[in-house]
């Protein structure tokens, strides 16, 4: 079986995960934290962030695609609301990778906690997001 994908909400989808992070990340949220705590201070050249953000939306593009195709795969197999499998499906593939490997990763690197806490809630969120994006626009 090949899953149906709407590509016009991977794409949304995608963007999504541009503005979730451009709003966490701005110093008034949790920037000046995640600087803070990570020691990355911004250049002032705007070109340095040309290949970050072009890495962002090509494994953006590929979470989405990826979450879109599990939806599918989830909603045909389970049935009901498209939107509340798209919606679990992602809270359960957060869980059990995304949150699951930054924690692991996180514990090794001995990252502070409170670092950890906030990227996972940004991966939560962001997901969170595509799922609505990806589950109210099936194909």
């Amino acid at each position: 079986m090949v899953p149906d994908i709407n590509y016009a909400a991977v794409v949304l989808a995608t963007l999504s995960s541009m503005i979730v992070g451009s709003i966490w990340y701005t110093p008034k949220v949790f920037g000046n934290y995640w600087m803070r705590v990570t020691g990355v201070r911004p250049s002032g050249d705007a070109r340095n962030a040309v290949r970050p953000i072009l890495v962002t939306l090509v494994v953006s593009f590929v979470t989405a695609w990826v979450l879109a195709g599990a939806v599918f795969i989830a909603w045909e197999f389970y049935g009901g609301s498209f939107l509340a499998n798209s919606v679990v499906t992602a809270i359960l593939l957060w869980a059990g990778f995304t949150a699951a490997r930054f924690v692991t990763h996180d514990a090794f690197d001995r990252r502070p906690t409170g670092l950890t806490v906030l990227n996972v809630a940004h991966e939560f969120v962001t997901l969170l997001v595509m799922a609505i994006i990806i589950g109210v626009w099936p194909a």
